[in-house]
């Protein structure tokens, strides 16, 4: 493992990738023990500091874990898709908030996937998952619910549409559309939405997956779809009117 003081990137960066390549070529296996902080500063020129901030991010990223005691010192972490999420919804939290995806790729993309989710989650939706739907649509047609627990409830509903296809890759795909970029676009939408209108669909939704109807779902999903891109252009408008 090598890096370049000529190179732009600051030097911890630079040491992070560095172990971060070596775990994703099997350099470094699972549960192996990394060089102490010593050993890694001598072998990449740098001061301790320098080292304990690479060791830092790649923590950060769930690639290592540290143990404390004679023992101890830092391991090469066993990823799992759970300990991926929080990092997909961050990333695509600040991809949307910074204007680096527009609503409509957004909106895109979210929906292509749940489509993808909707005939595997109608075979294989536990009956716990269908009846946390079901809560969720109750939940959503309560009249003294606030905008915060309504998108809450949004996002509970298709986290588990989205779970009970029961296909990780397919949820950790889903995890930023679903946890963030939803609750961005109810943000978005709320002030012109119906809320009937999308508890209708919910509805709909969870009736096609209790019937094992994966045509059905998807139906239901492409019609929220074209309810969610209609509320956007309206409220874009609206925006658009006012700053005119």
């Amino acid at each position: 493992m090598k890096i370049d003081p000529d190179n732009p990137a600051g030097l911890s960066v630079q040491i992070a990738e560095a172990i971060k390549e070596a775990i994703i070529t099997g350099d470094l296996i699972v549960d192996e023990r990394l060089p102490s902080e010593s050993e890694l500063a001598d072998q990449f020129k740098v001061s301790r500091p320098t080292v304990r901030e690479a060791l830092k991010r790649l923590a950060a990223q769930s690639l290592i874990r540290t143990q404390r005691g004679a023992t101890g010192g830092a391991f090469v972490n066993r990823l799992s898709f759970q300990d991926a999420y929080s990092q997909q919804i961050t990333t695509s939290t600040l991809l949307l908030s910074m204007n680096a995806v527009s609503f409509d790729t957004a909106c895109e993309a979210r929906y292509a996937l749940e489509r993808a989710c909707a005939p595997l989650s109608a075979q294989r939706r536990t009956p716990d998952q269908l009846a946390t739907m079901r809560a969720e649509v109750f939940r959503q047609s309560q009249p003294g619910l606030t905008d915060e627990a309504f998108c809450d409830s949004d996002v509970a509903f298709h986290r588990a549409l989205v779970d009970g296809a029961h296909n990780p890759v397919l949820s950790y795909q889903l995890a930023g559309a679903v946890e963030a970029m939803q609750p961005l676009m109810n943000m978005i939408t709320f002030t012109a939405r119906s809320r009937e209108a999308i508890t209708t669909l919910h509805s709909r939704i969870a009736d096609a997956l209790e019937e094992a109807n994966g045509d059905a779902a998807v139906a239901g999903l492409k019609d929220l779809e074209a309810e969610t891109r209609k509320l956007a252009s309206d409220v874009f408008a609206a925006r658009g009117t006012r700053s005119g």
